[in-house]
């Protein structure tokens, strides 16, 4: 295990206007959260770019399936018939609909402890393609991205990650700062110019700088999915409360089980709000009286309702279970995060029993939505294309980071971890202590981990001699 050292860095006080004892703190502080973020931000990067590529230019189930168009579209019914027929002991889950009259309809098909996506012609109802849907490349990347394919351990770890990464926004602003004889320019634009160490130490500060502010906005995105700062803080007050459905049931499920194993498809702002259930009166006339409520009346139902275009259809998968009509940026189905609108409806009485959309968000559930689609590439090719540069960003920052600490280590040093000195101003560690207990509050689980290096740092490594480079 690689030893942590004390050691004259030639950094610190480069700057002797700007308070060099607490410059050095927060340089410090900036070390350390860089030893733990780095290769989690890294492998963000990586998996985020993949899922943007999917997102923006093919689909999440890969390249566009092309039909060509005709003049009459078989039944939805027909075209589920048609891959039952093929997957007899599935369970139908979810019809989607066409983005376009010159692509394929899915459906989604439980077998086997397997989610399949099946594409069907909607013109002659041919089996034309079959995705395992946990299987694709992008499926893959979002559960290394969210869980490092160890369910809550990664998720936990990865959300530690997200906030020192906001620790290392603060404390990289407060390091690149212009002070004492530095000028703007000097911090917006890298000086080329310079070399070795002091021409990455140009780069990563104005790239940092210039990314910091979308990093922030992309850390916050993420940690409002994690397990604890986002499943038991954020989202339970920022979530759609049920209440506001007048005298509708509620089931004993919440709309997180809506979504494909190990993927999120709904809209945050629902995924904890409880899934009204079938059998009441409640609601307003839906599927005409005297119908049968099947798949082929509620996709007729949805047009009616003004969805088009690519959308989604959930089938009741239990008898409380109702018909979930819905279009979104989360499950790819829409470009304007605004527009998003899920409808419930009951499976026996054909009635829509609730509806939401974004106007019915919370404040929180709104930033979220914009957010969220901003963060994934939702928004068109553009957004995707900024996505992609952006992982360049930061992944070069995470690359730009480490060279720098390996310039600029002292002689002999190997691959031991050095840390950047510590003030001898006792009153800099009270004061930064203060602000640290600010981002345990605000961010419990990074917070605890980072109180502990704090007091280890303090009562061990501190203490220790420093080695002085020869």
């Amino acid at each position: 295990m690689a030893s942590i050292e004390r050691a004259s860095w030639p950094d610190v006080g480069t700057r002797p206007s700007a308070a060099p004892g607490f410059h050095a703190l927060a340089w410090r502080w900036h070390f350390y959260a860089g030893l733990y973020v780095v290769p989690f931000l890294l492998m963000l990067a990586v998996t985020g770019a993949v899922m943007v590529f999917f997102t923006g230019f093919q689909t999440r189930l890969g390249p566009v399936v092309h039909v060509t168009p005709q003049a009459a579209v078989q039944p939805v019914s027909a075209q589920a018939q048609s891959v039952m027929e093929m997957r007899l002991q599935g369970a139908l889950l979810e019809y989607v609909a066409p983005r376009a009259a010159d692509e394929a309809s899915w459906f989604l098909v439980a077998r086997d402890g397997l989610t399949e996506a099946v594409a069907v012609d909607p013109y002659t109802a041919q089996v034309l393609h079959l995705v395992n849907k946990d299987d694709t490349l992008f499926a893959w990347a979002q559960r290394i991205h969210g869980t490092l394919l160890i369910g809550d351990a990664g998720d936990r770890l990865i959300e530690i990650a997200a906030g020192f990464g906001v620790m290392m926004i603060v404390t990289g602003l407060y390091l690149w700062w212009p002070r004492g004889g530095t000028r703007w320019v000097q911090v917006l634009a890298p000086d080329l110019r310079l070399k070795g160490r002091l021409w990455w130490r140009s780069l990563h500060g104005s790239v940092g700088f210039w990314l910091s502010a979308v990093l922030l906005m992309f850390l916050l995105t993420g940690l409002a999915w994690t397990g604890i700062w986002g499943g038991r803080i954020v989202q339970p007050w920022g979530s759609f409360p049920a209440e506001k459905w007048d005298n509708v049931p509620v089931s004993g499920a919440t709309h997180a089980t809506l979504n494909p194993s190990g993927q999120h498809e709904v809209p945050w702002g629902l995924e904890q709000t409880p899934l009204p259930a079938s059998g009441s009166s409640a609601g307003t006339v839906g599927v005409p009286a005297g119908r049968a409520v099947n798949l082929d009346t509620v996709a007729a139902l949805a047009k009616q309702l003004g969805f088009d275009g690519q959308h989604h259809i959930q089938l009741p998968q239990n008898p409380a279970g109702v018909f979930t009509i819905s279009a979104d940026t989360m499950s790819g189905d829409l470009r304007n995060p605004t527009r998003d609108r899920t409808v419930h409806v009951d499976r026996y009485s054909g009635r829509v029993i609730a509806e939401v959309g974004f106007a019915d968000y919370s404040p929180m559930a709104k930033g979220m939505a914009v957010g969220i689609a901003l963060h994934q590439g939702d928004l068109g090719w553009w957004n995707a294309t900024l996505n992609l540069l952006f992982c360049a960003g930061v992944a070069f920052l995470c690359v730009s980071g480490m060279v720098m600490w390996w310039k600029r280590r002292p002689a002999r040093s190997g691959w031991r971890v050095l840390a950047p000195p510590a003030p001898r101003d006792p009153a800099l560690w009270k004061g930064g202590a203060v602000v640290m207990c600010g981002v345990a509050l605000a961010f419990p689980l990074s917070g605890a981990v980072l109180l502990a290096v704090l007091l280890l740092d303090s009562l061990v490594v501190s203490r220790r001699p420093a080695r002085v480079a020869s």
